[in-house]
């Protein structure tokens, strides 16, 4: 009689296998418990965030799983705990899209070292460490400075721009494919005049973060006139929902000539590490303020 049932598994398989998963749930928790206490302490906006979480991750995957590849199982770590970040911790599409890099680029440094270094043991997360302190704190050294100011140009096409800054706008649709991963977008202001104390109110799309069971967050910016001249408006930012989670935005200035319209945008960077957010958001403000200019050159 033939026997069907064929070679048994090899149970060193099986056993890594085990250890792998085990070493997965362990690093997802481990991350889960670290964000919940960063957190708390509110340092959710710091490099020990942003690269300590991810480095957690691949490390416990490192030190537990002990898989074969240790690049491709950090990658799997990392990708399934940015898919139950949404749900679970109520994050947002554009806080994930903007920190998936970041983890990817620390879980893979770290991987690829111990790989690299399989066969010396545990201290081959040294290299990997030395490479995170780096990330963390000496690259702030070179990192842009947190107060920043952006500024975007347009042609106004004969528009009188002073009528329009001085009325309702009506905001068009956003042009910029990096603003439309979910950033919000304004659709409607309350209040007119540009003497010195005239307010705006603007009101954005709601916020809609991936958590389960969460319901749409209103947000809104009001705005107050607070510099005045010819050809020259400034707007000093007093209240702010939409984009306080993500950057401290202080100012924005019109200033018009012939036929030329100018943006100014003067933030603060909120985020670290700076090396990686600095940019970031300076594109981002960028963008911004050549939607604003085109809103008020048309």
């Amino acid at each position: 009689m033939d026997d069907d049932t064929g070679p048994l598994p090899d149970p060193r398989h099986r056993s890594r296998a085990r250890r792998t998963l085990a070493g997965l749930l362990l690093a997802l928790f481990a991350a889960f418990l670290l964000y919940r206490t960063l957190h708390a302490g509110h340092l959710e906006q710091t490099a020990l965030f942003y690269v300590g979480v991810p480095a957690v991750i691949a490390i416990t995957v490192v030190l537990r799983a002990r898989p074969r590849s240790a690049t491709g199982t950090v990658m799997a770590a990392i990708t399934a705990g940015l898919a139950l970040a949404g749900p679970l911790l109520g994050e947002g599409i554009v806080c994930l899209v903007m920190a998936a890099p970041l983890f990817y680029l620390v879980g893979l440094v770290i991987g690829l070292v111990a790989d690299s270094l399989r066969d010396r043991g545990t201290h081959a997360l040294t290299t990997p460490l030395v490479l995170l302190a780096l990330a963390a704190g000496g690259a702030e050294l070179t990192a842009p400075p947190r107060d920043t100011e952006v500024t975007a140009t347009r042609q106004v096409a004969g528009a009188d721009v002073e009528r329009a800054l001085a009325g309702v706008p009506e905001f068009g649709p956003v042009g910029s494919t990096f603003l439309r991963l979910g950033f919000p977008r304004p659709v409607r202001s309350a209040g007119e005049g540009l003497e010195v104390g005239d307010t705006r109110e603007i009101t954005f799309t709601p916020r809609r973060s991936l958590g389960i069971g969460a319901v749409p967050e209103a947000r809104a910016m009001t705005l107050k006139v607070t510099g005045r001249g010819p050809g020259r408006v400034a707007f000093a930012v007093v209240r702010d929902t939409t984009l306080a989670r993500w950057m401290d935005l202080r100012e924005a200035e019109f200033a018009w000539s012939g036929d030329r319209l100018t943006v100014t945008l003067r933030y603060r960077r909120t985020f670290d590490p700076g090396w990686y957010f600095g940019p970031l958001q300076r594109y981002a403000a960028g963008e911004a303020a050549g939607y604003l200019a085109e809103t008020f050159a048309r």
